[in-house]
């Protein structure tokens, strides 16, 4: 290999030392690799002489934001405190020299690498919408539940809905240490959750509101613990993604359509064009807003829901399934199912226009040559 191949290539993750502790069910190695295969990096247990090499000391737990920065970056190490905690040794410098120093957790000279304080930088998490500090903090037997409970969160998108940000973070959070305990992988979570997404069609369908709801909110935490138990055990793929966003992205419109024909089985069912109008009005003004998601995404490179405060502050509430689902189960403590629906429409609409300004808003500032960028960036 020669010295611009090193330079270029791709490095290897290579874990130090030796943890018993076990997180997510995990020993701290097979944890640690399953996370760097998920960044991309191929786990070997010592890299070859001029071969670049991402290093990481078991002593310690990290977000996997860490390692993508240090991994992008040769010639960087990650301290806490006095201690290293990732380094990234490009295929010139000394890979001997820094295992020895992360096995012994002793200081060396790290002059000609860049140091990244964990306590002081901070990092833009694109994918969960978010900025924040990474969490990195020592792994040990006893402190198992607190390292967990710091990947959990940290697996959190930071703008989302209220309810799945605030109502059910605690019980998804036992439940994803749970599942993990139990063996079970996110795909298996996921059709779980479907099961119960088309229990709840079936039973709105019936005009069964409060049963719909019943396994409509068990397939709604469903979906937050999947992903979570994906990320904080590594085990994401495409199939997983594909199948839980693919159920997430259809199940809706038909959700809606099924209330309104439960309806035929109360006391106030819909005649039939002013159905065909309300649920028309939910499921174009969903699509509409997934468009102008899309349109905003493909010409900003960055979620609508991102741009500016107001944009993250309104996707807590904004018209998708969880706020909707909420507007629903009020009109059912009135007894007012019809009602229910008839609002959601209403949020629909008013959160569509709302979708449509910002979006007009942002091509204004565009075209008079403002370079837009997202306020957690």
């Amino acid at each position: 290999m020669t010295a611009q191949t090193a330079s270029t290539a791709s490095p290897v993750f290579v874990p130090v030392g030796d943890n018993p502790a076990v997180v997510f069910a995990l020993d701290a190695r097979t944890r640690a690799c399953r996370l760097a295969a998920k960044a991309g990096l191929e786990c070997v247990d010592h890299a070859r002489a001029g071969q670049p090499a991402v290093l990481a000391d078991l002593d310690f737990a990290w977000d996997p934001a860490w390692l993508k920065a240090v991994a992008a970056r040769p010639g960087t190490v990650l301290t806490l405190g006095d201690r290293a905690v990732l380094a990234h040794v490009a295929g010139h410098q000394d890979v001997g020299a820094v295992a020895e120093a992360l096995r012994a957790g002793s200081g060396m000279d790290w002059g000609g690498y860049e140091r990244l304080d964990a306590e002081t930088a901070e990092l833009n998490y694109h994918e969960l919408r978010k900025r924040d500090r990474p969490f990195v903090m020592p792994q040990t037997a006893s402190n198992a539940r607190s390292v967990e409970k710091a990947a959990y969160d940290a697996s959190y998108k930071g703008v989302t809905d209220a309810l799945t940000l605030y109502l059910w973070r605690g019980a998804a959070f036992h439940l994803t240490r749970w599942a993990a305990r139990a063996g079970l992988t996110p795909n298996q979570i996921t059709l779980v959750g479907a099961l119960l997404c088309v229990a709840t069609f079936f039973l709105f369908m019936a005009g069964e509101y409060w049963w719909g709801m019943a396994t409509g909110f068990g397939f709604m935490v469903l979906d937050t613990v999947d992903g979570k138990l994906a990320r904080c055990t590594g085990q994401s793929s495409w199939w997983g993604n594909i199948f839980d966003h693919g159920i997430d992205l259809v199940h809706p419109p038909f959700w809606w359509w099924a209330w309104a024909e439960g309806l035929n089985y109360h006391n106030d069912p819909f005649e039939t064009v002013y159905e065909y109008l309300i649920v028309g009005a939910i499921v174009g003004g969903y699509v509409a807003q997934r468009v102008i998601e899309g349109v905003f995404m493909r010409r900003y490179g960055m979620h609508i829901h991102v741009w500016q405060r107001i944009d993250s502050q309104f996707r807590l509430i904004t018209a998708r399934r969880n706020p909707n689902m909420v507007i629903l189960l009020g009109s059912l403590v009135f007894a007012r199912p019809d009602m229910g629906l008839e609002l959601v429409a209403l949020w629909t609409v008013v959160s569509l226009i709302f979708h449509a300004v910002r979006l007009a808003q942002a091509n204004a500032r565009a075209d008079r040559g403002a370079k837009l960028a997202s306020w957690l960036a």
